[in-house]
């Protein structure tokens, strides 16, 4: 939830079916009262936050408020989706963490050059993500203000 009693909705994008599991479990152990919506690779994720395709109605994929974002899938990888939104006018604002298992150096400093708001390598434990997930939404749910609509310049 944001500071204005809004819940704040999460869109992960991540190839791994108990990635993807663990973090909508994790989610629910933190207590968060974020929704959180999940598509499998970079090209979902663009056909969501444009509405193409199967996701043209917003009750399947709504605007997201915070992207966690997976550097290696099939078809668009991390990386390629994260210049996409941020070279986007439309898109930009979105912030976007990514949450991956690399701890490649490369990998911390082209997302960061690529605009990205944080990097987190993926905890080993289910423990370890609750944690992450409670640290996310403290951080940009409640210490962040982020902005209320897309602005498009």
């Amino acid at each position: 939830m944001d500071r204005h009693g809004t819940p704040i909705t999460i869109l992960m994008a991540d190839d791994d079916p108990d990635d993807r599991f663990m973090a909508q479990e994790a989610l629910e152990e933190s207590r968060l009262a974020n929704k959180m919506y999940f598509v499998e690779d970079g090209e979902e994720l663009m056909d969501c936050l444009h509405r193409r395709g199967k996701y043209s109605d917003p009750e399947t994929c709504p605007e997201p408020g915070l992207i966690l974002l997976d550097l290696n899938m099939p078809k668009k990888d991390g990386r390629e989706a994260l210049q996409e939104i941020k070279s986007d006018p439309d898109l930009r604002q979105i912030p976007i963490v990514v949450l991956t298992t690399s701890r490649a150096e490369e990998d911390i400093y082209r997302t960061y050059d690529l605009g990205v708001n944080s990097f987190i390598t993926k905890p080993v434990t289910f423990e370890g993500l609750v944690e992450v997930m409670k640290a996310l939404a403290t951080y940009w749910f409640e210490i962040v203000r982020l902005p209320r609509e897309r602005v498009t310049i």
